[in-house]
């Protein structure tokens, strides 16, 4: 089998692919003709989809490209071709996601920022720190890294609650609802987690007529997708009082330009980006576990309908 790796660390990547499956012939590149030229006669397609996506628009296709990205947006773009079998990273991020999660929530109760600022002005801060034992938290997109996420915050004593495209029951959460019950459900909460993928139905979400519904002292994290939040109605929500402060790791344009507002915005904490990133060795393994999938003719962990978008 032959497999094409486009990562801007497609050196390690190749590396552990050809320790791991010395039967695999693998073809990569860090210049782009080449890799163009090399794309031109290759079945499977492993790498980061802006990458993959300009290949497809140079004309190539693969039969089966795994994306090393939880995302796919750059793959759905209009104009690409839809005709090859789609997977998506899953089953890597949930623990670092968990993590990144848990950071900034406990940092919320302890109210890091604020004692390191009273250090700054050697100011004696004896405040007491509260504890996330009975919060509520509710998951907006309760998929795999979702429910992942909820797994790790078990332990800490937490209410959970969830949003999915359709309202279930599912475990460990207290309740799982659907988009139209989300304005109920962040009034409830203490904080909000947007999980959601980038998709028409989840855009600008999180707008002003929904941030009102905000509990004044809740925490907003997303670790999402930008498009999911109208930037401005953040921004002033924030200004008002309507939440207590917000944490941002993606945005609709990154890097985020200078002149953004969220550079100086009160109570928002920019991330960049660092939530969860790409272990390599899991991905080969799971990518690894998909080639013998897909050779056998079975299902594909992570398989995407284009229809959906993930």
């Amino acid at each position: 089998m032959r497999v094409l790796i486009a990562e801007h660390d497609h050196a390690v990547y190749a590396q552990l692919l050809r320790q791991a499956a010395p039967d695999i012939e693998v073809l990569t590149s860090g210049d782009s003709a080449e890799l163009s030229r090399l794309a031109a006669d290759c079945p499977v397609w492993l790498g980061q989809p802006d990458l993959l996506a300009t290949l497809l628009r140079q004309g190539h296709q693969p039969r089966w490209l795994q994306s090393t990205w939880a995302g796919i947006t750059p793959l759905l773009a209009e104009g690409l071709t839809r005709d090859y079998r789609l997977t998506r990273a899953v089953g890597i991020f949930g623990q670092v996601m968990a993590e990144y999660v848990l950071t900034y929530m406990l940092g919320h109760e302890r109210e890091v920022l604020a004692r390191l600022v009273s250090q700054v002005e050697r100011k004696w801060d004896n405040r007491q720190g509260q504890s996330l034992a009975g919060r509520k938290v509710l998951i907006v997109g309760t998929g795999d890294i979702g429910q992942c996420v909820a797994q790790f915050l078990v332990p800490f004593g937490v209410q959970l609650y969830g949003i999915a495209s359709e309202a279930r029951e599912l475990a460990p959460f207290v309740e799982v609802g659907a988009l139209e019950d989300l304005p109920r459900l962040v009034g409830e909460v203490d904080y909000v987690i947007n999980l959601l993928p980038n998709t028409p139905n989840t855009h600008d979400i999180y707008d002003a007529a929904l941030f009102k519904h905000f509990k004044p002292t809740g925490l907003f994290i997303n670790v999402g997708r930008g498009v999911a939040v109208v930037d401005a109605d953040l921004v002033q929500a924030l200004k008002e009082g309507h939440l207590a402060g917000a944490v941002i790791d993606v945005c609709r344009q990154e890097p985020l330009p200078q002149r953004h507002p969220f550079w100086t915005a009160w109570g928002l904490l920019l991330t960049g980006h660092s939530s969860a990133p790409t272990s390599p060795p899991m991905m080969v393994q799971l990518f690894l576990e998909n080639l013998r999938a897909y050779e056998a003719g079975d299902g594909l962990r992570g398989e995407v309908d284009f229809n959906r978008g993930y």
